[in-house]
């Protein structure tokens, strides 16, 4: 069986981007039952040298739909402008991400294999395979911020478990 990115990146996508936002509707729950500024939660992070809340979302759409779009393009640039302050903000950038996620074609990405994309971040450079890129850099970064985000919210006391940052698993059915 040939290799297909599409079935590589897009179920995966199509699995987490829901469960993170399911979590941010769960923290923004909590903070309204406990009377919480949203802030609280938005601004935390694990580390004082790790990126907060707001930053790990505004990531986890980056390295989704932003990473179709770089690969599109040939070139990914992350954007580095501050992340919304508020859900319903960052909200609407998950469902953007997935609304591209959602339109890619598998004809279009799997046509990909081969071609160059290049990452770009302010000083430095990576040129990849769009295959490379996606599988060794972009959905790996997806994972880790999208756990990175779950972790500060646990941390934070919302109710949150496993099931919530797994989302909808691809099981066969019995």
């Amino acid at each position: 069986m040939p290799f297909s990115l599409y079935d590589a990146v897009v179920p995966t996508w199509r699995q987490i981007l829901p469960a993170v936002l399911g979590v941010i509707d769960k923290a923004e729950a909590h903070c309204r039952d406990l009377g919480t500024a949203p802030s609280e939660l938005i601004e935390a992070r694990l580390a004082p040298d790790m990126w907060d809340f707001a930053t790990q979302v505004r990531t986890v759409a980056a390295h989704s739909g932003g990473a179709l779009d770089g690969v599109r393009a040939g070139v990914f640039a992350p954007s580095f402008d501050p992340p919304p302050a508020d859900f319903a903000g960052l909200r609407a950038l998950l469902q953007a991400a997935l609304a591209k996620v959602e339109a890619a074609g598998r004809d279009e990405l799997d046509s990909r294999v081969g071609a160059e994309t290049l990452f770009r971040f302010p000083g430095h450079e990576m040129r990849f395979t769009t295959e490379d890129f996606l599988t060794s850099f972009s959905l790996p970064n997806f994972y880790f911020h999208a756990s990175a985000a779950y972790a500060i919210l646990r941390m934070k006391g919302v109710p949150i478990g496993k099931l919530d940052f797994l989302g909808q698993i691809r099981a066969r059915p019995a």
